[in-house]
Order: structure tokens, then C-alpha cells, then sequence
């Protein structure tokens, strides 16, 4: 697989991570040791996955990828093999946040004073990479920036959270996609999103080099803030692989078409994106159950839900439900990004081999972490934090 420098309508950002990230120990099958790549963009690759992934999915084997070098008139012609984990793909939207500050929300027709304004980088997808980087699982993002200063702050923001751009594309024809974050005194926030490159210029047929990359993961994550049609090309060639596909149902307003929930192995909504996508009440757990149903009725065997508060429940089905209570925080400081965590941390223990039980519980504990801390990419935690706050309260 040529790693494209170029395309007709944007150029490709191809960079390699700095350093070697050291993986901390959730008891992964295989440590990614991404040597090859790093520090020496001259170098090539053919790399092979062995994947740990063995829960309620039928995973072949992958083929090698052989990433080529940018500048290969200063390579040799040897490739260099190495085995490593099998990476976890987000493919998603990237987002300059917009953070007011407010007592509470305007009312109709009313002008409000914000107490304190700034920009912080977010988005779904960015969000869920950096988490994913920063839980030290080897992570790819696979998304679009304009050529403006927010897409300099994201990209800087991903590549600070260990996340690989190798296929992050800059677009000059659309701004960088942003968001208006209303964050109110008690954490909660309201949020308005502008699609810009997330929702423009992407190709109708992605390239081969996304695609082969997204059938070689270990698991692909994504959300609903980019084309549906992105989503469902992705999806299909992750499902031809045999790679779990989780979608994230937060973002576009609408139904999820069926040709995509055909092919996604996870549905992960919150209540509010449940209710919506089933046109049902989910204002209590029985409610969601028979909400849930309808998801199963659509096509998708497994549904995690996201209830606040009220913590998490993965629903498989044919099974009973499983039941999170959530870690609580001593303060609540913003609830941006806190599902995005929630997904993330989940999708990362899944793809390491451990228990539905075990991945819901690294989640809340990631999800905890989060909303202790303002902004969304900001707060993403680190696997140590993780890891130490579930030895506290195991203790």
C-alpha cells in the first residue's frame, strides 16, 4: 500500500509519530512495537497483525501492509518486517470547539453575557483517537482538515495525543469543522456543530490506502459527524476483513441508514440518541430495553448505551444486560467528550481480549477522569490514570 503524498482536492498531512509509546498493561495479546515507522520516514515496511480480538466476532486473518516511504529515493529496497497489534482506526470528524462559558442557556430571542470564551480542539473522531493514543493502544485517524489555524490547533492537538496522521487529509476548498460549546456551571453543555471539512470534499470512492488500512485494524471506531456514505464504504471493507466496527450514534440528526447498520458490529448511543433513532421513550431502564429491541429488530446485535448518570449497559442479543454504574468524579468540571471517552476506553479493552464486564468498567473509569477536566481533546486521560483509579476503588 503506497502511502498517497497528493489528491485533487487537498493534499495529505503523512506523518509518523515522534517516539515510541510504551504500552502499560491492560494484558494486551501483543505489544505494537512501531520501531519501523518511527523517527525515519525513509524506511519501509511490510507489517503483519496478529489480532487478540476474540469476542463475539469472527476476525481473519489480515494481509501485510506495506507502508512505502515518502521520500524513496533515499531508501533501501529491503523491506523490514515486524509483528504488531493490529491498530484501532478512527475514522471521524475533526472540530475546532468553541467553548462559552454560562450560567445557563439563553431563551428565545435572548442575548447572554459569556463569563469566558476559548477554542479547544474536539470533534468525535478526534476526541476518540487521542483517547485512544493516549490509553496507549497504537491508533490511526482517518479524517479532514481545512488549511486554516483550527486545523493546525487539531492537528497539532492529535498528534500530541499519540495518534498516527499518516492518513489525516488537509482540504483547501472547506474550513476546518467547528463547534459552539455552551457549557454551563454544573458541567452540562449544549452543543452546535458546523461541518465544514468533515462533511465536504471527501472522495465517492475512498482510496485503497484507507481502505486497506481500515481491513487490517483491529478494530474500527466511528461516528456521525461525517457522510453516511464514508461511514458505510468503511464499514463494509472492515466487515469484508472480518474487523469489529463500532459506530458512535452521536452527530447527524437523522436515521441511520440501513445499508450502514448492516454492517456495524456495535451501536453505541446515548439515551437522547436512542430515543431519536427508534422513535421509542427511553426516560427509564424498561423503556430503553424495549427501545434496544428495536435496534436489534434493525439489525444490530449489540447495543452499549451511554446513560449519564446513570452509568452504561451493553445489550447482546439473546443475553441479559449488562449494568455499569458510574465511577464518580469528586467534581464535575465539563461533560464534553465524555461519551467519546466512554466508546473509546471500551473499544480499546475489547480489542485487548478482556471481558465485556472489564471493558465497561475501564470505560467508566476513563469516562470519570474525563469530566474532571475541561475540554474535550484536553481531558482525554492517560492509561496510568485509568489503570490507578480502578486499583483505588478495587482496593
Amino acid at each position: 500500500m503506497q502511502l498517497s503524498v497528493g489528491r485533487k482536492k487537498g493534499k495529505r498531512v503523512q506523518r509518523l509519530s515522534a517516539k515510541m509509546r510504551i504500552m502499560a498493561t491492560l494484558e494486551p495479546s501483543n505489544i505494537w512495537h512501531p520501531s519501523v515507522l518511527d523517527n525515519n520516514p525513509t524506511k519501509q515496511a511490510n507489517i503483519i497483525h496478529k489480532s487478540p480480538f476474540s469476542l463475539q466476532f469472527n476476525v481473519k486473518k489480515v494481509n501485510p501492509i506495506s507502508c512505502f516511504a515518502l521520500n524513496p529515493s533515499k531508501t533501501s529496497n529491503q523491506a523490514i518486517q515486524k509483528e504488531i497489534t493490529p491498530p484501532l482506526i478512527v475514522v471521524g470528524s475533526a472540530n475546532a470547539d468553541i467553548y462559552v462559558e454560562i450560567d445557563r442557556l439563553p431563551k428565545e430571542g435572548e442575548t447572554i453575557s459569556a463569563k469566558t470564551g476559548q477554542t479547544l480542539a474536539g470533534g468525535k473522531g478526534a476526541n476518540q483517537a487521542v483517547c485512544g493514543g493516549k490509553l496507549e493502544y497504537p491508533t490511526y485517524f482517518v479524517g479532514q482538515v481545512g488549511e486554516d489555524a483550527h486545523g493546525k490547533l487539531i492537528t497539532e492537538a492529535l498528534e500530541s495525543g499519540g495518534v498516527h496522521l499518516d492518513y489525516l487529509n488537509t482540504v483547501s476548498n472547506a474550513p476546518t469543522g467547528h463547534a459552539v460549546v455552551m457549557l454551563q456551571s454544573d458541567g452540562q453543555n449544549s452543543i452546535i456543530i458546523v461541518g465544514g471539512a468533515n462533511m465536504s470534499f471527501w472522495p465517492e470512492t475512498l482510496s485503497e490506502e484507507n481502505l486497506e488500512v481500515v481491513r487490517n485494524a483491529g478494530i474500527v471506531l466511528l461516528q456521525r459527524e461525517i457522510p453516511d456514505s464514508v461511514n458505510i464504504q468503511v464499514a463494509k471493507a472492515a466487515r469484508s476483513a472480518g474487523v469489529p466496527v463500532v459506530l458512535d450514534a452521536g452527530g447527524v440528526d437523522a436515521a441511520i441508514p440501513p445499508e450502514l447498520v448492516a454492517v456495524v458490529d456495535i451501536l453505541s448511543p446515548n439515551e437522547t440518541e436512542l430515543a431519536r433513532l427508534t422513535n421509542m421513550p427511553t426516560e427509564n431502564f424498561e423503556q430503553i430495553i424495549q427501545a434496544v429491541r428495536k435496534c436489534h429488530e434493525m439489525g444490530v446485535k449489540q447495543v452499549l448505551v451511554k446513560l449519564g448518570a446513570k452509568g452504561s449497559a451493553l445489550f447482546t442479543e439473546g443475553e441479559e444486560p449488562i449494568r455499569q454504574h458510574i465511577i464518580p468524579a469528586p467534581k464535575v468540571v465539563d461533560t464534553t467528550g465524555a461519551g467519546d471517552t466512554f466508546t473509546a476506553a471500551f473499544s480499546v479493552a475489547l480489542v485487548e481480549g478482556k471481558s465485556k464486564t472489564e471493558c465497561l468498567r475501564f470505560a467508566a473509569a476513563a469516562a470519570s477522569l474525563c469530566v474532571q477536566v475541561k475540554g474535550a481533546i484536553p481531558s482525554m486521560p492517560a492509561r496510568k490514570s485509568v489503570l490507578h483509579l480502578l486499583q483505588t476503588i478495587a482496593g
